[in-house]
């Protein structure tokens, strides 16, 4: 008789594992055979933890977002960083072999469940930019939630890895059935003075001080590496990277820099930017921040101690670096 197949030792419990699984199912389109080979088990095993799916009601329209939420480990992360909730992508290999773009993916379709769990009818939604939250707006399925409006919070900016900033909010707010709010301007200025002489226009203005009255966010948190999407953009230079480094710089959100303790860091281009500021994001009752990779690890917490994260998105190995750190 055949030893049934032993699950991965991964500290989730079983809905948080089967709402992984529905995601490459249903929303990938991966085949049985090919989620067994990822998480090394049979095909049988597969065929019954989708059944598992269906029975539990972890799948209907769409996989429910708070059995993601739901293993061990994202209590013991909502314990100790004082989270309202952590929604943990698992991608079934354990080896750390898995390609960024697929861990990416997997992260991507578990925050666009995350937020669909989050976003309430009349909610005012603030989203960011970047490879990270352009994954998860092309992942989110359409579901329309009444009276919600969707705010860019990064001005105009072009990106060769992803589309222009407009983009991101535009496609949350068309899956959502929302307004879209729009910020008229460049997310980078070549003056400081051009910058304030933007600023002070009455349309940039109403729209900017539309930001200060989120009631939620979704943004990522980035690393201050040489390939972080800040210069990838040409938002900032490599020298002012490194300068922000030596004055103690940890992660970047919404193009700002925070140190370890979440606060902002005005060093350049601070004073060029035209995006949300670090106070918008903390005022907002909700704050959704999707990561994915260990290289965010110093960034992640940062954010988190700043105040600037209430739900969290992240991979496995992420997660359990957080708590483990």
């Amino acid at each position: 008789m055949n030893k049934p197949s032993k699950l991965p030792t991964v500290k989730s419990d079983k809905d948080a594992l089967l709402s992984n699984i529905a995601l490459l199912y249903y929303g990938e389109g991966l085949t049985q055979s090919e989620i067994a080979k990822r998480y090394k088990l049979s095909r049988v095993t597969i065929v019954n933890m989708l059944r598992d799916c269906r029975e539990r009601g972890i799948v209907e329209i769409r996989v429910d977002g708070q059995h993601l939420a739901a293993s061990s480990l994202s209590r013991d992360l909502c314990e100790k960083y004082g989270l309202q909730d952590v929604y943990i992508a698992v991608d079934g290999i354990e080896d750390g072999s898995t390609r960024r773009s697929d861990k990416l993916a997997q992260v991507a379709r578990v925050a666009s469940m995350a937020i669909l769990d989050i976003v309430e009818p009349g909610d005012r939604i603030g989203v960011a930019w970047g490879e990270t939250i352009a994954a998860v707006a092309n992942a989110m399925p359409r579901n329309s939630v009444p009276g919600t409006q969707v705010c860019q919070l990064i001005g105009s900016q072009e990106s060769a890895r992803v589309p222009a900033s407009e983009i991101c909010a535009i496609e949350v707010a068309n899956k959502l059935g929302a307004q879209c709010h729009t910020l008229h301007a460049p997310g980078i200025l070549s003056s400081a003075e051009l910058a304030s002489a933007l600023k002070s226009e009455v349309t940039i203005q109403t729209q900017l001080a539309r930001l200060s009255s989120l009631d939620m966010t979704i943004a990522a948190v980035g690393h201050l590496g040489r390939d972080t999407h800040m210069a990838a953009a040409d938002i900032a230079s490599i020298a002012e990277l490194e300068a922000a480094r030596h004055q103690g710089a940890a992660g970047i959100i919404c193009c700002r820099y925070i140190d370890g303790n979440g606060q902002e860091i005005r060093t350049a281009p601070y004073d060029r930017i035209i995006a949300a500021s670090i106070n918008d994001i903390k005022a907002a009752p909700k704050k959704l921040l999707v990561v994915c990779g260990n290289d965010r690890l110093d960034a992640t917490r940062a954010a988190i101690h700043g105040g600037l994260v209430t739900h969290l998105v992240a991979d496995r190995e992420l997660a359990e670096a957080l708590i483990n750190s």
